[in-house]
């Protein structure tokens, strides 16, 4: 479905037009996309995901470049963890969907720990550069590492013929 809608710019009132599109996107169910602009340089952008699916939990051991280049689909509700890396990224608030693969993971992780080089200073610097040389070392296979994926909504998949894939048991608020 695609529907066109008027409606004023938030920023300066001129009448503009919003596009709204439904779409099926595998791993993702049907997403609606939202987007608008405007000539005051006010643009929105936005994906939903509309459905949801059974919840899932891949696992993946990665040792050769086959596996770094596993395809890494991770929707808003989905948690990575490299437990070897000490790293788990729970979606939050503003979290982002993004389809990579293991490798562009890695420098995603990597572009979080220059960030906070930027400002570290003592103890937390020596532990961010010590961190950034681990996730380096993973990238480059130095040693086996565990890639886990899980999503409540089952809209998230690690595809890879070396991924195994199991239901998440998921605890329910009360329980």
């Amino acid at each position: 479905m695609r529907r066109v809608v008027p409606g004023p710019c938030p920023v300066c009132n001129t009448e503009i037009e919003y596009l709204y599109q439904t779409e099926n996107i595998p791993f993702f169910s049907d997403i609606l996309l939202m987007t608008a602009s405007c000539e005051c340089g006010y643009r929105l952008v936005d994906t939903i995901i509309l459905g949801a699916g059974e919840p899932v939990r891949y696992t993946l051991a990665v040792e050769t470049e086959e596996d770094l280049e596993a395809r890494v689909v991770r929707s808003t509700t989905g948690t990575i963890e490299v437990p070897e890396l000490g790293i788990k990224v729970e979606p939050g608030p503003i979290c982002e969907a993004f389809i990579s693969n293991v490798e562009g993971v890695l420098y995603r992780f990597e572009s979080v720990v220059d960030r906070v080089l930027s400002w570290a200073e003592g103890e937390q610097r020596d532990v961010a550069l010590a961190l950034k040389a681990k996730i380096n070392d993973a990238r480059h296979l130095a040693f086996p590492f565990t890639v886990i994926l899980e999503d409540p909504d089952g809209n998230s998949a690690l595809i890879s013929p070396n991924a195994a894939q199991e239901p998440l048991e998921v605890e329910r608020k009360g329980e």
